[in-house]
């Protein structure tokens, strides 16, 4: 699993490391059932502290994308409502998209946006 952690963003770090995982697990480099790193694996392998790799998993695991087992750690599981999911979607969106069309950013350039991340996932399933 290669990450890509921007450290001069200004996202936080475990927010980001919960986006390369959730990344990861939608172009299956990361399967279900795929044991994580450890929370001092991780953190030594990116150069992090271990509460914020804990706090990413923390936050996998809130989100329904990883169980966290005494003896196997963070392990991938997509125990996810997609009601819940679609929700979520809805929420994030809106304000991505707000900021679309503050930046006059056309309904047909977000659709075929979508359109290419969509397809690029769906190609990295094959």
């Amino acid at each position: 699993m290669i990450l890509q952690i921007d450290f001069n963003s200004e996202e936080a770090i475990y927010i980001q490391l919960r986006n390369q995982i959730i990344i990861g697990i939608a172009t299956e480099s990361i399967r279900e059932g795929d044991p994580l790193p450890s929370v001092r694996q991780m953190a030594d392998n990116i150069g992090i502290n271990m509460h914020t790799v804990n706090k990413a998993y923390s936050v996998l695991k809130q989100e329904g994308f990883v169980k966290l087992d005494r003896r196997k750690g963070a392990v991938v599981s997509l125990d996810v409502d997609k009601i819940q999911v679609l929700d979520e979607m809805r929420r994030d969106l809106s304000v991505v998209l707000a900021r679309g069309i503050c930046k006059n950013i056309s309904c047909d350039e977000v659709h075929q946006l979508v359109d290419e991340i969509f397809q690029s996932f769906m190609k990295s399933q094959r």
